[in-house]
């Protein structure tokens, strides 16, 4: 299997369900200072989008070296607590079945090649020590384990 798989299969799995959640359990917070399954939703859209190009350009870098982002504040600048669920199902999984496309498209050359530089260590949900080579594969992997995270935060906390 390959990380493209496991996104599609995630995906596909979790949609349906998170389409049944009651609207207005998702907007329900489970702790003060905590976010609701809107917000999460609306961080993993964040996610998405910064690693789709995260991992369009790693194609063309002889690094992983990327730019981080204050999730709170996009999370909260966005205002996805005020959004429409289906809307935000919808979007999030359209948008990661595209990047599952995308990780189908990159060779595999380029996702197994060891690259020395990266910041890995600060921008992966299972970070990579700084003086071990990490691979856009990895960083892939990745990506799929921080989505099934808060997938599963999702279904706890609703």
């Amino acid at each position: 299997m390959t990380a493209a798989d496991d996104l599609v299969r995630a995906v596909e799995t979790a949609a349906p369900r998170l389409l049944a959640m009651d609207d207005g359990a998702t907007a329900q917070r489970p702790a003060p200072g905590k976010w609701s399954p809107r917000e999460i939703l609306g961080h993993l859209i964040d996610s998405a989008s910064n690693n789709h190009q995260r991992f369009v350009c790693a194609q063309w870098q002889d690094d992983l070296v990327f730019q981080g982002y204050d999730q709170d504040a996009w999370v909260s600048a966005q205002r996805y607590q005020d959004a429409a669920w289906r809307d935000l199902v919808t979007l999030w999984r359209a948008f990661n079945l595209h990047l599952a496309h995308v990780m189908r498209t990159v060779p595999a050359e380029v996702r197994q090649h060891p690259r020395v530089r990266h910041n890995l260590d600060r921008v992966a949900f299972v970070p990579v020590p700084a003086d071990q080579p990490a691979t856009l594969e990895y960083f892939m992997q990745d990506y799929v384990r921080h989505l099934q995270h808060h997938l599963r935060q999702i279904a706890t906390d609703a």
